[in-house]
């Protein structure tokens, strides 16, 4: 079963990408993990995205899809994976399905958590993060014991700059301009399935789980 994940940043996709991993036992994959395992462990491959990232410039598309082939290439991906965050855009996802295709495979199911801007910039703003130990809270949906303050070490909760509504407005500008037109390329496919982001977080993989076990169920593969 190989998985991409699409929606919004803050929609909850990674979220839904590890609970889906957990259940079907195949590994969730993200972009950023992969550029950080390869330059760390000096890859060619790395070596090549690390020139680029040094420079603060984007990764070109073929070494990133190239990077990508090469994970899903390892020994936890023979029964599938979940692409989280990757593609991005058209032609990401067009070298993607060329590379797929060029060793006789394709994407199964493209998963869109489907949450409004206005949900999106309302829950961002809500959290609260700890600089200290990493720990996460929401003013509304995971409130720590004592306002502001971290539950696990005590130190101050922060609102980071890229939760702020400003940053927030201008990613999913970005996101609408970039990857958004990646849903109508999916559906073109005949693999796209969308879920209601706003329910509980619950209902959300219930539904996901659901629709992949129909997909799963009539798919002549």
């Amino acid at each position: 079963m190989k998985i991409i994940m699409l929606g919004a940043p803050g929609a909850g996709k990674g979220t839904q990408a590890e609970r889906i991993s957990k259940k079907y036992g195949i590994p969730h994959i993200s972009t950023g993990d992969i550029f950080r395992a390869n330059i760390k462990a000096g890859t060619e491959l790395g070596i090549k995205a690390k020139a680029y990232i040094d420079k603060g410039l984007l990764v070109p598309d073929d070494v990133t899809v190239d990077l990508v082939m090469d994970r899903i290439s390892q020994e936890d991906c023979k029964n599938g994976y979940i692409l989280d965050g990757f593609p991005r855009t058209i032609p990401q996802a067009e070298s993607l399905t060329r590379a797929l295709k060029a060793r006789g495979t394709s994407i199964d199911h493209a998963v869109d958590v489907d949450v409004p801007d206005e949900s999106i910039i309302a829950r961002m703003s809500g959290r609260r993060a700890c600089l200290t130990c990493g720990a996460t809270y929401h003013t509304v949906y995971a409130k720590p014991a004592k306002e502001g303050i971290c539950d696990k070490c005590g130190a101050s909760l922060v609102l980071r700059e890229d939760d702020k509504p400003e940053t927030v407005k201008q990613r999913l500008l970005v996101y609408h301009e970039q990857t958004k037109p990646l849903i109508d390329y999916y559906r073109k496919e005949n693999v796209l399935c969308t879920v209601d982001g706003t329910q509980d977080m619950e209902k959300v993989f219930l539904d996901i789980t659901k629709t992949l076990g129909c997909l799963l169920y009539t798919s002549p593969s």
